[in-house]
């Protein structure tokens, strides 16, 4: 009988131990940086350097509105691997979890990045991604080249005006 007992309680630890040796992998916590600091994910350095809210692109009867406003954010990646390599696409995270994806079409964007972007080793992207918004607080959320690991970079809220500069009086 105590044979029997040391046999299933060995049989119990050795289902337990490879029970977990199987779990899925916990996804490691996203480290949250700021702006204006040089964010190293996989390969890929990114620095956000600036973020502007705007109302519309372009003048006129051409002018491009939004859904919400629009949310122009400038930075810099830089493919510091051996390889060509693919910037994955951005997207924006709320305080509530919601998530933004940039958008595709990059039209009356000024020195818009564009959307499929490819850096070959050394190379450096710089201009400006684009979101269509409600104006909040946002976490930009950007990625290695494999798009496995997560990166946040906290962005303020604060609104400058998109109205231009009035003329002085002569």
């Amino acid at each position: 009988m105590h044979t029997l007992q040391s046999f299933l309680a060995a049989a119990t630890v050795a289902c337990l131990a490879a029970g977990t040796g199987c779990a899925p992998v916990v996804p490691s916590e996203i480290q949250l940086h700021r702006m204006g600091e040089r964010v190293t994910a996989g390969s890929l350095v990114y620095i956000v350097f600036e973020d502007q809210w705007k109302t519309q692109l372009g003048q006129g009867p051409d002018a491009r509105v939004p859904k919400d406003r629009f949310f122009l954010i400038r930075l810099s990646v830089v493919n510091g691997g051996s390889t060509e390599l693919m910037v994955p696409t951005l997207t924006l995270l709320d305080d509530a979890g919601q998530t933004y994806p940039e958008l595709s079409n990059g039209d009356q964007v000024p020195d818009w990045t564009g959307y499929l972007r490819r850096l070959k080793p050394a190379e450096t992207l710089q201009g400006v991604v684009v979101f269509d918004v409600p104006p909040k607080h946002y976490r930009l959320r950007i990625a290695d080249e494999t798009s496995l690991k997560n990166y946040d970079i906290d962005i303020p809220l604060h609104f400058a005006s998109d109205a231009p500069d009035m003329p002085a009086p002569q």
